[in-house]
């Protein structure tokens, strides 16, 4: 038994030419987007945000069709709930790091360069993550019910909470054990994490900004990855899946950044993703075993709902005529 239960994928045992594909074409586009797109350090406009978005999203689902090519359709259908899944607790990151960016006054400029060296980080942890919990769910099939009922209690707090905009990111643990380690410049020095100046090297305040970004993509990562190993737990499937919706997770920021304050019902929405994935985790430890679609197809109705209710209820001009 997986993580998922019986879900489709679970027996197939994907080639190490497909993981050789999935993983050149990730070196591929890390590499086209630091090098080529975005050599140099300058702000993302809305227009080419909203561009690099679509493309992420792209290729994205065209690397489900690969997935289908190989597999059918029922593993594919497993890859795009998983990522759809990965893709809308993403959106919360967007929140996190706006607080974060003006938490230490981030120049724009700067800030793509930062969450593209975040972003690499999240892959690594979330490849350690899924191993992890894939090996642990297979030891122990008891623990579909941990799972489970942590997802649902994580739903309850987001419920809550509204999150995180009131966490002190500067004063962080880790960033205190950081400055004992490392001394840091008070201002920033360019794009650069590290300088040396008079023969000692010195962290600049870019670098805390990525590991208090760091740090804070663990915690999600131990909402993230459990959810997404309710739908599957292919190893393949479960890593490709959230390694594409992390890697537009940078142009979805600059996207949306400037439609934080609006998405005033997301959380709920998330909260109710979260929730149907525990609950499903836990079904499927007594036997209950859903279809993919009814994964699928309900994540992205909440996800739909939750957005336009937000953008409808904040849209301009709706509290000067409803005050009228």
């Amino acid at each position: 038994m997986g993580g998922g239960g019986q879900d489709v994928a679970a027996s197939i045992t994907f080639p190490v030419w497909a993981w050789a594909v999935f993983l050149g074409l990730v070196a591929l586009l890390l590499f086209l987007d630091l090098f080529v797109l975005h050599r140099e350090a300058r702000e993302i406009p809305f227009r080419e945000a909203l561009l690099l978005s679509a493309g992420w999203i792209s290729i994205s689902l065209l690397f489900g069709g690969f997935v289908w090519t190989l597999t059918g359709p029922a593993v594919a259908a497993e890859y795009y709930a998983a990522y759809l899944v990965e893709w809308s607790l993403s959106l919360d990151n967007v929140f996190v790091f706006s607080v974060i960016f003006t938490s230490f006054a981030v120049p724009r400029e700067y800030r793509y360069h930062v969450l593209f060296w975040g972003v690499v980080g999240a892959l690594v942890f979330r490849a350690i993550f899924i191993v992890a919990g894939i090996g642990l769910l297979n030891a122990f099939e008891w623990l579909v019910f941990v799972f489970g009922a942590f997802l649902i209690f994580t739903a309850a707090r987001m419920f809550r909470g509204s999150g995180g905009s009131g966490k002190d990111y500067k004063n962080s643990r880790a960033l205190r054990l950081f400055r004992r380690i490392l001394p840091a410049t008070k201002e920033y020095r360019g794009d650069n994490f590290i300088i040396s100046e008079n023969g000692k090297r010195y962290a600049t305040p870019l670098l805390a900004v990525l590991i208090v970004i760091e740090t804070s993509d663990l915690l999600f990562a131990i909402d993230s990855v459990p959810a997404v190993l309710s739908i599957t737990s292919n190893t393949f499937i479960a890593y490709s899946s959230i390694a594409f919706a992390i890697l537009g997770l940078r142009a979805l920021y600059f996207a949306l950044e400037g439609l934080v304050n609006r998405f005033v019902y997301l959380h709920y929405g998330l909260a109710a993703i979260l929730a149907f994935v525990g609950a499903k985790f836990i079904l499927e430890g007594f036997g209950v075993h859903l279809p993919i679609t009814a994964s699928l197809f309900p994540i992205a109705a909440i996800l739909a709902i939750s957005i336009t209710a937000s953008l409808m209820l904040t849209r301009p001009g709706r509290s000067r005529r409803s005050q009228s």
